[in-house]
């Protein structure tokens, strides 16, 4: 049996779950609605607060999709009711932030400013000039935003320098000795 796809998912009250006839589940909460189509094999069922999903036989194909599917319905669970979201860090001298409307702009020791509109569903909130948060309710957008903001420069081994995500831990290198 699939550990994580056999775990029921806890609804709070206001969060509110459909599925149609053709697996799309829609899940409205007070942060905002997402829509995921889960794959025909599988079986999403609502038992009063929670939801349940199954599948129909113990094949590898319908056992990877098992615990797949679980998590899709309740990362939207999730969003809809908390929100994501990831912080990142600016090292270097001269790295900054700022916002302007709905653009980030983005000083990383190139010849040009970098800016980057924000996606649909996804917010990016400048604390300080070496801080970004990246904020919506849709787990893989955030996470996408987020990588694609830290692929601009990436955190090099040497001095650090770079976009690193808050929680990261960069490893460093030792420099060249000389004699």
């Amino acid at each position: 049996m699939s550990r994580i796809g056999v775990k029921p998912i806890e609804l709070s009250k206001d969060v509110e779950v459909k599925v149609d006839e053709k697996n799309l589940v829609t899940v409205k909460g007070p942060k905002g609605t997402l829509t995921e189509q889960i794959h025909k094999d599988i079986v999403v069922r609502q038992e009063e607060n929670t939801i349940l999903v199954e599948r129909p036989t113990e094949n590898k194909k319908h056992k990877s999709l098992h615990g797949l599917s679980r998590t899709l319905v309740a990362n939207m669970v999730e969003g809809v009711a908390k929100g994501y979201e990831k912080k990142l860090q600016l090292v270097g001298v001269g790295y900054r932030a700022n916002k302007q409307g709905n653009k980030l702009v983005l000083s990383l020791g190139f010849s040009h400013p970098v800016e980057m509109v924000d996606p649909e569903g996804v917010t990016t909130e400048v604390p300080s000039q070496t801080e970004i948060l990246v904020k919506g309710i849709n787990k893989q957008a955030v996470g996408n935003y987020a990588a694609k903001i830290r692929e601009l420069r990436k955190p090099e081994p040497y001095k650090g320098k770079g976009v690193k995500y808050a929680d990261e831990i960069i490893r460093r290198k030792e420099g060249k000795t000389g004699k």
